[in-house]
């Protein structure tokens, strides 16, 4: 369905853009498409004065109102590798792994951006890029500036207002160091409350739950990039991070059930850590190309505590378990990059060095008849899990003709992985890494994109350890033979320019994954994250801007952008074949924005939808999730006093509801289901507001 509403869409623009090539914009500024269409080679170009009805204040702002792009993070690899995301800053990958996209660009001023480029990734000189790409292209800092946004929250039900959310920046230049300073946190409250209706298997009420839970993180971060120019053409930059973690979470669950006593169980947890992150890199000459050397170095230590205790109303005692873990992370890389030009190609040759460490502490409790905690045994928790990966890749890339580039990366990996303490383990692997890209423009206002890709994935060395959840009652049994898992990928993507109707883009994809990370039996009776042979997943995604400028509805576009996929694995326990647990089902989100013209006042709607497949493990197959559909409205006035102010209204009506539909089984899946639980809880309706500034 969404497929045929996602074609006839770009078939509608692509008739109506035909009838309407010669028309004139009308508006206040021009509309996001008006540069000249690009040429077979070049890029599509923005300036800021395309951007003028938004009243941007960052480089963020302006690039979220880039029709048909949607920014895509750089995901979290093994190292730093080759280049993820689609983002660039003056031509250059950002650099860091905590310093992602959304943050540097929210510390750029709008005044200083020159232009925004939308490339072709495999047309340029940094393997791994693939489809749309945007260079944000920005001068130095003439003079000391600043920009701040502060974005309270209220929610009508369960949680306290948020009020210190936001970031500040000052960007300057000294000499030939410019620099950028900032401070953000990302503070989020959430909560729900509603009924929980427990079944028998054969569908008989045993017991009714009213549940309420909230929680609440504050991550405040302090951050600091030093940007070095020169000497002579050498470039540099220094990055260095600072964040503290708090994180409480309260659930409270008020039981009542047929032949059984009224009780309540509390569930509270808290995580209050830190980590720091220290990066680098620098560009020089070096004889007939470039050499390029990146370190960094992170840690990470993450305190954490879990108690559930169940109290009943007809005083018999107390019933409870505690969770304790400390746990403690660090990486370290190190990676050079050689660059240079030869026989009308780009050519590279890079190494990288990583150790990653997870040293991790755990405790089990449970709950005594004096009101204390007792230790008991907890075997599999406390055991420290390290890697030392090393990494050479090769990468060419060339025009094969005036419309069509290649690129081309192939290398490989060694890493020795092992565990120490419990269940000591040590291995040691080779594994082969490499893609092929190709950027097709047939004609000037279409793209295409083929990327093939031979990927290793990332590990969660918590994984490899044993972890206990007493809000769901569930228990990793830990284990030590896990090993990332490894796939052939596929994507091609087409993007179509409609001239001032806007930009839609069509990404289809395929994975063939081997050893994926699932849930596997861990002796007869234990269950914990492990490898299963062989996965599939293949999807579409489709993202669209419409401007309804050229029809005469000045200054209103549309944005929407719909993905679905669909997976198979084989089940560790039946054989049988389903989808991946937990994995992405279907996710749509659509969204209108209308700048009145000839005022500074904007308005808007929109909704969402996200709908995973089934959670799966041997004891258990449930689906936990929140919709049907969040609606979303906003207001904005871009100049009070010199802000730019937003109110929104989110979940109202309040048809955003938090769901959770599980069966469980007396023992594994192959055995009878002991109870059915059915959740619905509401959210309730959510007012926010984001003040946008410069000083």
């Amino acid at each position: 369905m969404v497929s045929r509403l996602a074609l006839a869409a770009a078939l509608l623009a692509g008739a109506t853009a035909a009838r309407a090539q010669d028309e004139k914009a009308t508006g206040d500024a021009p509309p996001p498409e008006a540069s000249p269409a690009p040429t077979v080679e070049g890029p599509r170009t923005y300036t800021p004065a395309d951007f003028t009805r938004f009243a941007p204040k960052t480089a963020l702002d302006m690039l979220n109102q880039v029709p048909g792009f949607v920014i895509r993070q750089a995901s979290q690899e093994r190292g730093l590798g080759q280049a993820t995301g689609n983002v660039l800053i003056n031509g250059q990958r950002i650099s860091g792994k905590s310093n992602d996209a959304v943050s540097e660009l929210g510390r750029i001023p709008s005044q200083n951006v020159l232009r925004i480029e939308i490339l072709d990734g495999a047309t340029l000189d940094i393997p791994g890029l693939s489809g749309q790409v945007a260079n944000i292209v920005a001068t130095a800092a003439k003079k000391t500036s600043g920009q701040f946004t502060w974005q309270p929250e209220f929610r009508q039900r369960f949680t306290d207002p948020i009020l210190m959310r936001g970031q500040a920046s000052v960007t300057g230049k000294k000499g030939p160091v410019e620099y950028t300073l900032g401070l953000q946190n990302s503070a989020n409250h959430g909560g729900a409350g509603g009924r929980t209706y427990i079944y028998s298997p054969t569908r008989d009420l045993i017991d009714t739950r009213w549940d309420v839970f909230t929680n609440e993180s504050n991550n405040p971060r302090v951050s600091a990039r030093f940007g070095i120019d020169g000497p002579g053409s050498s470039v540099g930059n220094l990055n260095l991070s600072y964040q503290r973690g708090y994180y409480d979470y309260l659930e409270v669950s008020e039981r009542t059930g047929a032949g059984q006593p009224d009780r309540v169980r509390d569930v509270s947890s808290t995580q209050n850590g830190y980590n720091y992150e220290m990066g680098g890199d620098y560009d020089l000459p070096l004889g007939s190309g470039r050499l390029k050397l990146i370190g960094l170095n992170r840690f990470s230590h993450q305190p954490f505590t879990e108690t559930a205790i169940t109290r009943f109303a007809n005083g018999q005692g107390d019933l409870g378990s505690r969770f304790a873990r400390v746990a403690e992370e660090k990486e370290r890389i190190g990676r050079l990059e050689y660059r240079w030009k030869g026989g009308g190609a780009d050519w590279q040759l890079s190494g990288e060095a990583a150790f990653n460490s997870l040293d991790s502490v755990s405790r089990l409790f449970t709950l005594k008849s004096n009101g204390e905690f007792s230790e008991v045994p907890f075997p599999g928790g406390t055991a420290e899990v390290k890697e030392d990966r090393y990494e050479v890749m090769a990468s060419h890339g060339r025009s094969l003709a005036k419309n069509l580039s290649l690129q081309l990366s192939a290398g490989g990996e060694y890493s020795n992985l092992r565990q120490i303490g419990s269940n000591g383990l040590s291995r040691t692997f080779w594994r082969p890494k490499g893609l092929v890209s190709f950027a097709w423009k047939p004609e000037p206002n279409l793209d295409v994109d083929l990327k093939l890709q031979r990927k290793v994935g990332q590990l969660n060395f918590s994984q490899f350890l044993a972890t206990v959840n007493l809000v769901d009652d569930k228990k990793n049994a830990g284990n030590a033979e896990l090993v990332p898992q490894q796939s052939w990928e596929a994507d091609l993507e087409g993007t179509r320019s409609f001239g001032r109707y806007g930009t839609t883009t069509l990404r289809l994809y395929g994975r063939l994954i081997d050893d994926i990370v699932d849930i596997i039996p861990i002796g007869e009776t234990g269950e914990s994250p492990g490898n299963l042979d062989r996965a599939t997943i293949f999807g579409f995604e489709w993202k669209t801007t419409f401007q309804f400028e050229p029809m005469g509805w000045r200054g209103a576009k549309l944005d929407a952008r719909v993905q679905t996929q669909r997976s198979r694995v084989e089940d560790p326990l039946t054989g049988e074949k389903r989808p991946i647990s937990g994995s992405l089902h279907r996710s749509i989100d659509v969204s209108l924005r209308h700048d009145i013209p000839d005022s500074n006042w904007a308005w808007g709607a929109g909704i969402s939808h996200f709908i995973p497949t089934r959670s799966v493990r041997l004891t258990e197959v449930g689906r936990q999730w929140e919709g049907p559909v969040i609606p979303n409205f906003f207001v904005e006035h871009k100049d009070v006093l010199g802000l730019t102010v937003r109110a929104s209204l989110i979940n109202f009506p309040a048809t955003y509801r938090s769901y959770l539909d599980r069966t469980v089984y007396v023992g594994r899946r192959t055995g009878p289901v002991a109870f059915i639980e059915d959740r619905d809880r509401v959210v309730g309706p959510i007012v926010s507001f984001q003040v946008r500034g410069k000083f």
